[in-house]
Order: C-alpha cells, then structure tokens, then sequence
C-alpha cells in the first residue's frame, strides 16, 4: 500500500511540474534583442528589439506519428553558452563572416531539445530530436503573431504551372504591400518576407539549414493578426506536365512531411531585424546558420561570369553563317567570352533533347565546342531539366565531365518538398564528386546549401530579367530595390542583368528576339555590384556587347565574389547603393526606383591616406528619354570625398574605384 501511495505522488508531482509555466529569457550580445519562452501546456516565444514587440507570443511544436514535441513538455534541463567566432566563407560577399550570439538550449523529455540563438540582428530556433529510431514527421507548427497590423512586403504563390496545386511553383513573384490583415484569400506567400514596424524598424522571415525537409509557406492565421506555417507533403505519385511537359507535377501526397532519421536538427526558422533599412543589404544570417562545407578540396571551384544565349535568343549578326542552336553560333559566344575574359559560356535549352541530355542536338557539335573553349580559356557549362538530369545523376555527371564540361545549370526543379530537397542534396554532392559547378535555375530560394556545398554557385528563385520578355506589368525598378533588402538576404540570385537595350517607362514594352531592360544602362551596370551572383550571367547578345564596347569591358571587369561589403544607404523599394572590395579595388552600384532622386555617395569606406581612382558610369543628361544614354568619367577621390549624383528615374550608377 505505501509503495502504490509512493508511486501515485511521484506522478502527481511529475505531472504538476509538467504543467507549472516556466519562463527564460535569452538576450543579444549588445543587449537589444530580448527572447522570452515560455514552457507550459505549449511552448511560446515572443521577439523584443528594445521596448518594440517584433513577434507576440507565438507557439511552436512538431507533431510526428505518436507525439507531439512541444505540447505539455517536460522540462529537463537547459544550457545556455555565449559564442564568439569568425569563419571563412570562400565565393561570398565577404570573405570572413562574424559569428556572434549567445544560445540557449532546452531540453525536454521524449528525446528532444529546442535551440534558440540571439544574434545582435535578429534570432533564430530550431528542434533538435534525439530518437533512436527513424520518425515521421506529421506537420510543424510555426506561428507568427504580431500585436498590430502592420504593412508588409510578401511574394504570394500564383504560380499557373499546376493550379491545384499551390506548392508547385516557381517561387518567382513581385513583391506585394499589403496589411498582415489584407493576405490575399485562398493562397500561399513563400520566404523571405518583410515586415515594417514603427520607428524605422523592420523584419524579414527566414528558414536556414534546409535539409531533409519541405520548405516554410506561411498563409493568414484565422484572427488576421498573424501568420501560419504551411508545408507540402511527401510526395507518392509523380507525372510529367508544365512547361514543355518537363515539370514533374504531383499526383498523390502522403499524410506526412517526411520520414527520417529519429537524431537530427530541424530547419531553422529566423527573424532578422533592422533599425534601418541598409542594415538588410548586407546580412548574413542564413550564412551563419547553415552547416559548413562538405567539400575538402574548394580549388576547383571558379566563379565568375557566363555568356548566355537564351534571353537574346541566339540573336547575332552582321556573320556569315545562320545564327541559331548550332556550332558555329556557339563558336561565336566562346570568341566573344574569351576576348573579354569571361569565363564561361551556357549552353541553354535546345543543345539536347530536353527528357534526354544523354542525345545531342545534330547541329551541335559539343566536343569540338569543348576544345574550341579550352584552347581560348572558356568553360562550357550546360543546361538541364531536372527531370532529365535525375534519369541517371551520377551517369550523365560522370559522363559530361569526363568530355570536360565545368558545370550544369539545372532547371525548372519548381518545389520544395523533401523529395525535392533531397534531390538538390543529391545532386550537388554527386556533382561536387565530379568537380562540376551548379547553378540552380527554377528553383525555390535558397537556404544555405551554398555553404554546405560551395560548387552551388547561384540559385534563381527571384523574378529575373528574363520576364521582361514577357511581362509588361512588372515594376521592374521597383522590384529590383527592394529584393537586395529582402529576397537577397536569403543567398545568391540568378537574376541575369546585362541588358544593353534599355527603356524608359513609357517606351518599354516585351519583346522576344530583341529584348530590353526597364531602367537606364547604369542600372544594368550597377546591378553587377549590388547583385550577389558567384555565377554571373551576360544576358545580352555578344553582337550587343560588342556594339557597347566600353560598357562590356566595364561589366568584364567586375568581379563576383568579394572580400568585403559596405552597404552605404537605401530605403526597400526606392534605392540602394552598396560597394563591395575584392584585393585592392572597390566596386560601387546604385540604383533607384522609377523616382528619379539625388542621391549622396560618402566614400568614408576608402582607406584613409591614400588617392583613389574612381571610373564612374553614371545616367546621361537625356537619360529620362532615351535610357541609354550614359556619362563615364574618371576623377580622383578618398575617404573624405561626398559626392552627389542625380539618378534618373529607373537610373543608376556604377563605379569602379582603385
């Protein structure tokens, strides 16, 4: 009797501790940044960024088949440790990144933990389980609740590739200002995304470390004052459709997310914020949250800029052959690449069989094109369906590296379910096995694989400059000063600049063969240094380029990755303007929306002492009418040297000071 007494009191007092609510408190290194768990009958977090409430208290859990990790939780112990380190961080925008927080882990009975990171520009948490046996993974609750409504900036899913379905998607989209309130009905928005709070302050919503999981949508909770989290299941049946049917569109998903091995971490989900707008242009969170490289030997790995032939449609002239999807064309963009030290040419879509890249194009003779570059310091990298390629990975990797291919674009991927993301894992490790580069083109945003898996050069998942062959709506100014705050920070961007046709607002309009910007050339020249692109495209024409001689050699002279990033001002969706430093040099851009403005270049971020160079593109005097119009100068500054430049409307400038 007083065994069973003994026993029902240690229950009673189990279950009494299990359900008493327990408080932490976790602060940034300088102290502005405050979060507040609370453990009870669920596990809430709220964000403090001084006396301002950045996210109210919102619950979080994981339910797998048999549990749900963060309901009634017990409490077993915590740790809290304080991190200070710098890391190298090779094809980037700086080459050392800072890494400094304070932690905090809670762990918890039924094998699993939470971590929270307070960083000194936002904060971040993921799960962590510790089970000895595979788990599947039902649904992840992630909220964000919000104490008013306050506008946002929010790419929502409207994506026409398979319309019932929402989570196939190009994950391409403008951004829209909207209430948190106002969240269009029957959709889903997709990461990252802006909130605008008061006082200048502003937040933008991240997942890092994605790996063997469907990435974060987020729809309207049911009060409207927040969000949800929504995530694809694992797909079961497959068939093709889309584009060109090369899309694998799903037929059947399962009950769950994913299954996978019971020990693992979860994806983090991150809130930066800023107390001004300049402080997201040059952020590294998604970077200081990702694992490190895979990859032993990273001497192979060559950034740099590519020739493309698509979006100008194989559009040259004045030759003497038929311009199109054949040797001699390619021939031309390995002479034009070589001439102006780019150092690679993409084969786009039509060099194969799009559902077979294993049968060649008649026209296109790939092992002569091979030796034409290599004898001219030109890489050839070719374009892939995903589907294509996942016919047989490690083969036809195997198989084009062997003829001396340097890498592989790879495109219209169109999800980010774990199958999906899986795949992506499989392909840059099989691909790094074979010292080939990639390039993610229709693909969701990414995540910080380009960490883990460095011969990941650049991701699309951003609404580039091939749209505006097709698209005459889009704000493109607009869009282009608002994703370096936003879309940006998550990694690189497949944007493609180069337009050497440009238009004002009045006179744009799409065109297929001869396409053209909105914006003036300096914009175009600018985006080079403000976009973060290790694999850089050139998408206009070489005949273009050729005709604007002194505007290809400027673009060949930038490099596309950096030492070091100074953001120097901007406000999301009007302008910015960024310098980057790679050895001695130093690479400026600005741009502006359609507004044309004055803006004030403060060059402090030059070393003190010394003269410096600066070759300046800037907007013509007749810019407004006739986009191309461009002024180049050279003139001598230093660090006590601020500047004004008038920008034209959807103008910019560019400079390169040494």
């Amino acid at each position: 009797m007083k065994k069973t007494l003994f026993f029902f009191y240690i229950v009673f007092v189990n279950l009494t501790f299990s359900q008493q609510k327990q408080d932490f408190t976790l602060a940034s290194p300088n102290g502005k940044i405050k979060v507040n768990i609370e453990i009870g009958e669920k596990i809430i977090w709220s964000v403090l960024h001084q006396k301002d409430l950045i996210l109210a208290p919102s619950a979080v859990s994981l339910t797998l088949d048999n549990e749900t990790l963060g309901k009634n939780a017990l409490l077993l112990n915590s740790k809290r440790e304080k991190v200070n380190q710098t890391f190298e961080s090779p094809f980037y925008k700086k080459s050392v990144v800072k890494n400094q927080y304070n932690l905090l882990v809670l762990n918890f009975k039924n094998d699993f933990s939470i971590e929270y990171r307070a960083f000194d520009d936002g904060v971040a948490y993921r799960f962590i389980t510790k089970k000895k046996k595979d788990i599947t993974v039902k649904t992840e609750e992630v909220s964000l609740n919000f104490d008013q409504d306050y506008h946002t900036l929010i790419p929502y899913v409207r994506d026409l590739r398979n319309p019932k379905d929402p989570y196939i998607s190009s994950f391409e989209a403008q951004y829209e200002n909207k209430k948190i309130s106002e969240f269009a009905k029957d959709t889903l928005a997709f990461l990252p995304f802006l909130i605008d709070f008061k006082n200048h302050k502003k937040a933008v919503f991240l997942e890092a470390n994605l790996e063997d999981y469907p990435g974060l949508f987020v729809t309207n909770n049911k009060s409207k004052s927040g969000y949800e989290a929504r995530f694809s299941k694992y797909p079961l049946q497959e068939t093709n459709g889309g584009f060109n049917n090369i899309n694998r569109l799903i037929t059947e998903r399962a009950d769950h997310l994913v299954k996978t091995k019971g020990t693992r971490t979860f994806p983090w989900r991150a809130i930066v914020i800023s107390e001004n707008d300049t402080e997201l242009a040059n952020n590294d969170m998604v970077q200081k949250l990702s694992e490190p490289t895979k990859i032993k030997d990273l001497s192979w790995i060559k950034p740099g800029k590519v020739a493309w032939d698509w979006w100008n449609d194989w559009n040259i002239y004045n030759i003497d052959f038929k311009a199109g999807i054949n040797t001699q064309t390619y021939k031309y963009y390995i002479d034009f690449a070589s001439k102006n030290k780019v150092e690679y040419v993409v084969l786009d879509e039509g060099w194969s069989l799009e559902d077979d890249i294993m049968k060649h194009n008649p026209n296109v003779d790939l092992e002569a094109l091979i030796a034409y570059g290599k004898k001219r310091n030109v890489g050839i990298i070719l374009w892939s369906s995903w589907m294509a390629l996942t016919k047989n990975t490690a083969g036809i990797l195997k198989n084009y590296a062997d003829l001396g291919i340097k890498g592989f674009k790879v495109d219209f991927l169109d999800r980010d379910d774990a199958k999906m993301v899986n795949s992506v894992y499989d392909i840059a490790q099989k691909a790094a096995d074979y010292k080939l580069l990639l390039d993610f083109h229709g693909m969701y945003k990414p995540t910080g694989i380009q960490r883990t898996f460095p011969n990941i050069l650049n991701f699309e998942g951003v609404k580039g400059l091939e749209n505006n062959k097709w698209t005459p709506n889009d704000d493109v100014p607009l869009y282009d000063t608002t994703i370096p705050f936003i879309r940006m920070m998550a990694g690189p961007m497949d944007y493609t600049p180069g337009a050497m046709r440009n238009a004002t607002k009045s006179e744009f309009k799409p065109s297929h063969s001869n396409p053209v910007s909105q914006g003036t050339r300096s914009h175009q020249l600018a985006l080079y240094t403000i976009f973060e692109a290790p694999l850089q495209m050139m998408a206009d024409s070489p005949t273009a380029y050729m005709k604007e001689q002194e505007s290809t050699d400027f673009i060949a002279k930038i490099p596309t990755v950096f030492d070091e990033t100074v953001a120097l001002d901007g406000e999301v969706g009007k302008y910015i303007s960024i310098a980057r430093k790679k050895s001695n040099i130093w690479y400026l851009g600005a741009i502006t929306n359609w507004d044309s403005r004055e803006i004030t270049i403060d060059f402090s971020f030059l070393e003190k002492g010394k003269k410096f160079e600066a070759e300046i593109f800037s907007d013509g005097l007749n810019a407004d009418k006739a986009a191309n119009d461009y002024k180049r100068e050279v003139i001598t500054v230093d660090s006590t040297t601020k500047s004004k430049y008038r920008l034209a409307s959807g103008g910019g400038i560019a400079m390169i000071i040494k």
